[in-house]
């Protein structure tokens, strides 16, 4: 990750920008987390993030710098591919942790209680807050 700063990965972006990503956010994350969830050690925060990105009353920025980081998780390609097992989302973990502790303080508790609704496997809560 020497060559990618994560100041680059996470930024915002504009509005078309940030819709883009949160079309793909929403459509790819459930998969790849299934996949990754036994790799990262703060799934719970990560899914809040995934809420917290999704929330409206969430301000553009904070949207937009964890869309970014969503976005770089649900990539098929990154820096080190994901087929990995072990190493293959210490990259995304990476950006995920930076971009979360960007923004840790938006996350409140009603994207922690759709996270664990989520987390708990019922339908409902994989779909909004």
């Amino acid at each position: 990750m020497d060559d990618v700063k994560f100041g680059e990965i996470l930024l915002p972006g504009d509005e078309d920008t940030q819709s883009r990503r949160e079309k793909a956010v929403r459509k790819k994350f459930w998969p790849t987390f299934k996949r990754a969830v036994r790799q990262i050690p703060f799934s719970r925060d990560l899914v809040a993030g995934f809420y917290c990105a999704l929330d409206p009353d969430t301000p553009a920025r904070v949207r937009g710098i964890m869309l970014a980081a969503l976005a770089y998780f649900i990539l098929p390609l990154d820096m080190i591919p994901d087929i990995f097992a072990l190493v293959g989302f210490s990259d995304d973990i990476a950006v995920l942790s930076a971009a979360f502790a960007m923004v840790s303080s938006h996350v409140k508790a009603k994207h922690y209680e759709a996270a664990d609704r989520a987390l708990a496997d019922q339908p409902e809560g994989m779909k909004t807050i």
